[in-house]
């Protein structure tokens, strides 16, 4: 890959990822406003419509040459990694069941959910430890 055609992709990224925030923040505010804060509504909504999108684009994308490197760009991993990174998570398990490897696939799905459960709240420990006391 040329360092162009690399500077191309990146500004594609930062552009896709910029509105891919802000829809996220846009989406959000909506399911808030229209659900209260029983769940995190805005949050389900983004992770399951950035699965869905990524879905259809994987496949969308599937041979169409190298207008399909600045889509990558822009769309997945611009607009849907701003919008949600558990979309990424859910294409890559698509592709490894798309490979025939199922069980790369749960091991991927396992270690990054409980990995992610367990360091969340790590973190969340050392965050306090960390506050003043008072």
């Amino acid at each position: 890959m040329t360092p162009a055609i690399w500077w191309q992709q990146l500004a594609l990224v930062m552009t896709g990822g910029a509105f891919g925030a802000g829809l996220r923040f846009w989406i959000g505010g909506q399911m808030l406003r229209h659900f209260g804060n029983g769940l995190p509504y805005g949050t389900l909504a983004v992770n399951f419509i950035g699965s869905l999108a990524g879905g259809f684009l994987v496949v969308w994308l599937e041979d169409r040459g190298q207008a399909a490197l600045y889509l990558r760009a822009f769309l997945i991993v611009g607009i849907l990694g701003g919008l949600t990174t558990f979309s990424s998570l859910m294409i890559e398990s698509l592709i490894l069941a798309r490979a025939g490897r199922s069980m790369a696939m749960l091991t991927n799905l396992g270690t990054s959910l409980m990995g992610g459960l367990v360091l969340v709240f790590v973190g969340a420990w050392l965050a306090g430890l960390m506050r003043p006391q008072g």
